[in-house]
């Protein structure tokens, strides 16, 4: 028999027991300020970003009824406690010494690294870092709808029916997006894997 963990520390933390969601906080944190920091490019405000959902999220536990899995509903909470900072910021902007930093070395920060192995050349290393960058900086230039639908398929690895309870849309908006945003990056691709048009990464 399969135990859905995430479903008994819910019923848990429902019933007032704060420990059950102290230990879904400490599962979820890392993917959560993950997502946060690719909304966000102060470092800064992901940790305050992220304390805020969690807060948001506790609060609103009564309402949760499981129609979508916690983390579903955990990312929707996440994304709009970002847009709001975000908004806020434009209102009242700030720039922070991290975020100009951040700025900066986007390029050394934003792409993974990538360690040399066995049989990799110095070419093979700076082309696969070439790649990165230019995977994260289309990512990063993407409309947010597409931004989201792509990350939530590709980097949090959710199902096409998840990403569409996150982003409270039909499931053929979804494919849609994600083709969108497929399309634009392979079109950035192209120059650095001569690919041909149609063929996407």
């Amino acid at each position: 028999m399969i135990v859905d963990v995430d479903a008994a520390l819910l019923e848990r933390a429902q019933a007032g027991d704060v420990r059950a969601f102290e230990m879904l906080v400490v599962k979820y944190q890392r993917r959560i300020e993950r997502l946060i920091s690719r909304m966000v490019r102060d470092v800064d405000l992901v940790p305050d970003i992220a304390q805020e959902t969690f807060i948001r999220a506790y609060k609103a536990l009564p309402q949760f009824r499981g129609e979508s899995a916690f983390y579903t509903w955990l990312y929707r909470i996440a994304v709009n406690t970002a847009k709001k900072t975000l908004g806020d910021l434009q209102r009242d902007p700030v720039i922070t010494e991290s975020a100009l930093a951040a700025r900066n070395d986007a390029d050394e920060t934003s792409a993974p690294e990538v360690e040399q192995s066995n049989g990799e050349t110095p070419e093979a290393i700076l082309a696969s870092r070439e790649i990165a960058r230019t995977v994260n900086t289309a990512i990063d230039a993407l409309p947010d709808d597409l931004r989201q639908a792509i990350l939530l398929r590709e980097i949090e690895g959710l199902s096409y029916e998840d990403i569409a309870t996150a982003m409270s849309c039909p499931i053929g908006t979804v494919r849609s997006r994600i083709f969108r945003a497929r399309e634009a990056i392979a079109q950035r691709l192209r120059p650095l894997l001569d690919t041909t048009k149609g063929q996407r990464w």
